[in-house]
């Protein structure tokens, strides 16, 4: 990283919260919000790290986001509840309902959390491990904005439409990953532009439908699906399930928020949580143990699980803080203590 300036969790925790309380949010969204950025940050993914809170700001500015909406849980079915954020952010929604989530996995050995009308912004990957840590495996999948072609396509139409995955382990972390289905993340290429540097053949394609390695180019073009048709089609099965299944918006139906005030910027958040004690019984523990010889397998060729990079620069954060750039430190500053984040 370039210039960079080092800060503990805890001065990443004040910063966020007092950003996010002085231009509106009220003091539960701020703090969730927070929760999720400084995860992301400890966990070094940049790209849904501290950086997200000029665009939580610029949303708020422009009428996207509820920073004061209070989220209302419906008790949908025995196995589905449902949250309406209500235009509010999608985090505090989550946390609202994962208890009633969890009590009906438990209660019924697969439960749906619904989430709709949210603004979304954020990793999915604190949420599932935050389900296994509770003993659950969990699923959770959204449509974004639509920004990636379909295979074979040369115009956005679906979202980036990420999907996470966490299993819990008896014992260490949770088996988590958290990918988007376009090759990478919108956020990713936008650090690109914002550190002026290239992004790599096989992103992008340009406003015209042809390849190209200029970040700006490719924010005003169409990310591309990774592997070709079979991400495509994963991102059409995501646009489904947090889409027309729970009752919310595809991602060419919405658009982030904007001067004009014609921004939709809401949709909806699927997430799925399986109960292992509810399939197995007394089995449960022995099955938990049997998956560990996969991992185990992984581990032993040299290869990395997915979770594995974010636990390990997890620690180091606890110790050693942060960094973050200091052209990003001074205009998160700016945010605090003055305007900044302007449409």
């Amino acid at each position: 990283m370039d210039e960079a300036v080092k800060l503990s969790l805890d001065e990443a925790w004040t910063l966020s919260v007092d950003i996010l309380e002085g231009h509106g949010y009220s003091a539960a969204h701020a703090a969730a919000i927070a929760r999720s950025v400084v995860a992301a940050q400890g966990d070094e993914c940049h790209s849904h790290g501290l950086y997200r809170l000029i665009d939580c700001v610029r949303t708020l500015r422009h009428g996207g986001v509820d920073p004061r909406a209070v989220p209302e849980v419906i008790d949908q079915a025995p196995g589905v509840v449902r949250v309406d954020a209500r235009g509010g952010c999608s985090l505090l929604a989550f946390e609202t309902g994962r208890e009633h989530l969890v009590e009906k996995a438990r209660s019924y050995g697969v439960a749906v959390l619904a989430v709709n009308n949210a603004f979304h912004f954020s990793a999915l990957w604190p949420e599932v491990e935050s389900l296994a840590e509770r003993g659950l495996v969990a699923l959770a999948m959204t449509p974004s904005h639509a920004y990636v072609a379909p295979a074979g396509g040369r115009s956005p139409l679906m979202g980036t439409n990420p999907i996470a995955f966490s299993w819990p382990r008896p014992d260490g972390m949770p088996f988590t990953f958290d990918f988007a289905t376009s090759v990478v993340a919108r956020g990713e290429v936008e650090l690109h532009r914002r550190a002026g540097k290239r992004i790599p053949e096989g992103w992008a394609l340009d406003a015209e439908g042809r390849p190209t390695a200029d970040p700006t180019a490719a924010l005003a073009g169409a990310l591309l699906p990774f592997g070709g048709h079979k991400g495509s089609v994963l991102s059409m099965m995501i646009e489904l399930l947090a889409g027309p299944l729970i009752g919310d918006r595809l991602g060419h139906q919405t658009q982030p928020a904007n001067g004009s005030g014609e921004g939709t910027p809401q949709h909806g958040e699927f997430l799925l949580a399986l109960d292992p004690r509810s399939f197995l019984g007394p089995d449960a523990e022995a099955r938990l143990q049997q998956a560990e010889a996969l991992f185990e397998g992984v581990v032993v060729q040299g290869a990395r699980l997915p979770s594995q990079r974010r636990h390990a620069a997890r620690e180091r954060s606890q110790a050693e803080g942060v960094a973050i750039p200091a052209e990003l430190y001074d205009e998160l500053v700016e945010l605090r203590d003055g305007d900044g984040a302007q449409p």
